[in-house]
Order: structure tokens, then C-alpha cells, then sequence
């Protein structure tokens, strides 16, 4: 069965307008090739065409993109070792250059920005000690290499417009990790004998303090109870005397049962006295 000629001519239009046609989205940038080689560059959103058969097009994401990399061992100032491990954000700056070094592989151009990032981090890590390395502003790491390194990445048509640092470790087949141990065991003891001091200081003042309150009470309440005794006596002897005044007879008889009841109080005393001793005088009679 023979197909009217218009049919195929048709068919071969369709087929060449479908292979002229592309389409380059919002986030993309596209690149026209004609034989190979590169024939427009920079063409943004929208529908486009090219010739069929002979112009091949392109399009590349132009948005930032987050570019890993391995962990990279270097040494500190202090000649420490330390892996660093890192990422880069950057996006397609010009889509001829990064054509033309990378053949439109995104993870060629990754291979060709470790060395570039990975240098410059080092000039940086080695001027630094690790204390400033890791408690440091990691931001002024980045901020005083990434001029250099976008001068590295323009070859490749790309731009780097951060780098961050997302771990610093301490390698395990090193002696770091043991020094910083030791160091901050010895900083621990360090803080606790000081606390350990300021606390014993602590506890002397208190107890000084509280020793002089106590003898200030004691001294006190001293003078106080002389004071009442004083009083006391100097009450009963008030007494005392106004009984003796208001009945001397009586007075006198009291006097001597309190004088009988202390020498006989223990039950055991003896006491030898004449006959007509004047002790004995209330034990006759009771006048």
C-alpha cells in the first residue's frame, strides 16, 4: 500500500519541527552546540528553536547547588591534625566556560573545584591554632580565601558564593585527641582546685564569723546571768533582811534549821559539840 506523498512530507516536518524545538525553563540556562561546537550561549526561559540534525541544545540548572566534598586532613599551626570536612554552594556563572572545562558534567566540575577549595582552606587551617579553628568564627575562615577561590572557579564558569564548614574532627590514628584530653582534664582540675580553694575560704569566713557570734552570745548571756544573780541576791538579801527586821526571834530559828539541814543533809555527817553549845540551842527549846 503506497502512502500519498504529502503524508511523508508531512510526517518529516512534523519529525524536524519536533528536533528544532526546546524549551528552557525559569531555573535553567540553555547552550546551543552546531556540529560540536558552540554556537550560542546564555539563552534564557522560554520556547526555542534550531536547526535540526545539525544544532544540539543544552540546558543546565543555574540555581545554587550544594557541592560535597570528601573530608581533607591538614595540619594547624600548632602542627595539629585535624579532618575537615566541607561543603560548597555555587551555581553556573558562565555556561560557555563551564561547558567548555567540565563538557557539561556537574560532578566533573566538582572534581575540578576540591583542589581549588581544598588549597586555599589550607593556607587558611595552617595559620590558625586549633583552639581558633574550632571555637573560632568559622565564617572569617571562609570570607578570607573565597576571593581566591572564585578566581580558581571562573575558569570553569562557576561562582562560589559560600563554603561551609560542617565538622572538624581530631583524626584517630593521631595523638591529638589524647592531647586534648589530657588538656582539658588538666583545665577540669585546674577550675575544681580553684572552686575546691574558693569554697575551703568560703567555709573558714563562715566559721569565723560564726565562732565570733558565738562568744559574743556566750559573752552575752554571761552578762546577763551575773546580772540576774546580782539581782536575785540583792532581793533575797532584801528579803532577808526585812523577815529578820519584822521578826528577829523567827529569823534567828529559820537561820538555824537552815544550818541544821546543810550539816545533815548527806545523812552521814557527825558533829561534836559541847552540851551547852549555842548550835544546839534550838534542838533544846524553840526559843
Amino acid at each position: 500500500m503506497k502512502y500519498p506523498l504529502w503524508i511523508a512530507l508531512a510526517v518529516t516536518a512534523l519529525l524536524g519541527l519536533m528536533g528544532s524545538v526546546y524549551v528552557v525553563r525559569e531555573d535553567q540556562v540553555g547552550l546551543v552546540l552546531n556540529l560540536g561546537r558552540v554556537a550560542r550561549t546564555d539563552i534564557g526561559p522560554g520556547l526555542h528553536f534550531k536547526w535540526p540534525l545539525v544544532e544540539t541544545a543544552r540546558v543546565f540548572d543555574r540555581r545554587f547547588s550544594l557541592i560535597d566534598f570528601s573530608p581533607e586532613r591538614y595540619l594547624t599551626s600548632e602542627r595539629k591534625d585535624v579532618a575537615v570536612d566541607f561543603v560548597a554552594i555555587g551555581y553556573i556563572d558562565d555556561v560557555r566556560s563551564f561547558y567548555r572545562a567540565t563538557g557539561g558534567v556537574e560532578s566533573s566540575a566538582a572534581d575540578r573545584l576540591a583542589p581549588i577549595i581544598k588549597d586555599s582552606l589550607r593556607n587558611e587551617i595552617n595559620a590558625r591554632t586549633l583552639t581558633q579553628l574550632v571555637s573560632g568564627d568559622r565564617s572569617e575562615v571562609i570570607a578570607k580565601q573565597l576571593e581566591g577561590i572564585n578566581r580558581g572557579a571562573q575558569t570553569l564558569g562557576m561562582r562560589i558564593v559560600d563554603i561551609r564548614l560542617k565538622q572538624i574532627d581530631l583524626p584517630t590514628d593521631s595523638d591529638v585527641i589524647k592531647q586534648v584530653y589530657d588538656r582539658m582534664r588538666a583545665e577540669r582540675k585546674q577550675v575544681a582546685s580553684a572552686l575546691r580553694a574558693e569554697g575551703e575560704e568560703q567555709a573558714r569566713t563562715v566559721r569565723a564569723q560564726a565562732d565570733r557570734d558565738q562568744a559574743v552570745i556566750v559573752a552575752e548571756a554571761e552578762r546577763d546571768a551575773q546580772r540576774l544573780r546580782g539581782e536575785g541576791d540583792a532581793e533575797a538579801a532584801r528579803l532577808y533582811a526585812q523577815g529578820a527586821a519584822a521578826d528577829p526571834a523567827f529569823y534567828a530559828f529559820y537561820r538555824s534549821l537552815e544550818a541544821y539541814r546543810r550539816s545533815f543533809a548527806d545523812g552521814q555527817g557527825v558533829v561534836v559539840l559541847e552540851r551547852d553549845d549555842p548550835f544546839l540551842q534550838y534542838l533544846k527549846s524553840d526559843r
